[in-house]
């Protein structure tokens, strides 16, 4: 287990931040008493949190030529057909995983393939297990293009707490399953819309692992 480089600059200004007030409240009541213990454990609390949310795991990916990786930790929360308004223009099989705050928040490529579209859209920060979300939150939306022809649509959607997404490739490049697609900041989710024809190996509330759990495979 490692820390993520997006978590460096937040860890390091809740570490100042922490030690500032803890100091502070030390220098104005200096006699400890078990007040002084107790926040000096709430302040350890909560920078361990902080820590942890931007743990990064080291993982074997479970690869295959057909196989539709899950590209986040978290809860499916849907799986339905839905009409694709910013790049399909058709119908596809929507999957969306749920990212609380305790899950791993990176994210990873679900096949190999090369970048055929990248989008940035800034946006909204309801609830990310809000229907809605998908078309109105600050979202990124990444489309993979396999070596058959299949395109796989990556959305990373910010939810009311995350304020930041970031994705690392750029259109064109080659990109290996399992590979870091990128990072969301705090509770968010990431939907996929595939093709009809996938075959689906996942149902609604299942919990999923990153590069692990198989989400379907291409027909």
């Amino acid at each position: 287990m490692k820390i993520h480089k997006e978590g460096n600059t937040t860890i390091f200004i809740t570490f100042l931040f922490v030690a500032v007030v803890l100091l502070t409240f030390n220098h104005i009541f200096g006699q400890q008493t078990w007040f002084h213990v107790g926040l000096y454990a709430l302040g350890l609390w909560f920078f361990i949190m902080i820590v942890r949310f931007f743990r990064s795991p080291t993982r074997e990916t479970n690869t295959g030529p057909d196989k539709i990786l899950c590209p986040a930790d978290g809860k499916i929360v849907v799986i339905e057909k839905t009409n694709d308004p910013e790049y399909f223009h058709e119908e596809r099989l929507q999957v969306s995983i749920f990212m609380s705050a305790r899950n791993v928040h990176v994210n990873w490529f679900p096949v190999t393939g090369f970048i055929d579209y990248y989008k940035y859209h800034p946006g909204k920060h309801m609830v990310a297990f809000n229907p809605k979300a998908s078309l109105l939150n600050e979202r990124a939306t990444t489309v993979i293009k396999t070596s058959q022809g299949k395109e796989i649509l990556v959305r990373q959607i910010a939810g009311a707490v995350a304020q930041r997404i970031v994705t690392y490739p750029v259109v064109g490049e080659p990109v290996e399953q399992g590979e870091e697609l990128g990072f969301i900041k705090f509770g968010s989710r990431v939907d996929l819309l595939l093709p009809l024809d996938t075959k689906l190996e996942i149902s609604l509330n299942q919990k999923v692992t990153g590069k692990q759990t198989v989400i379907g495979y291409l027909g």
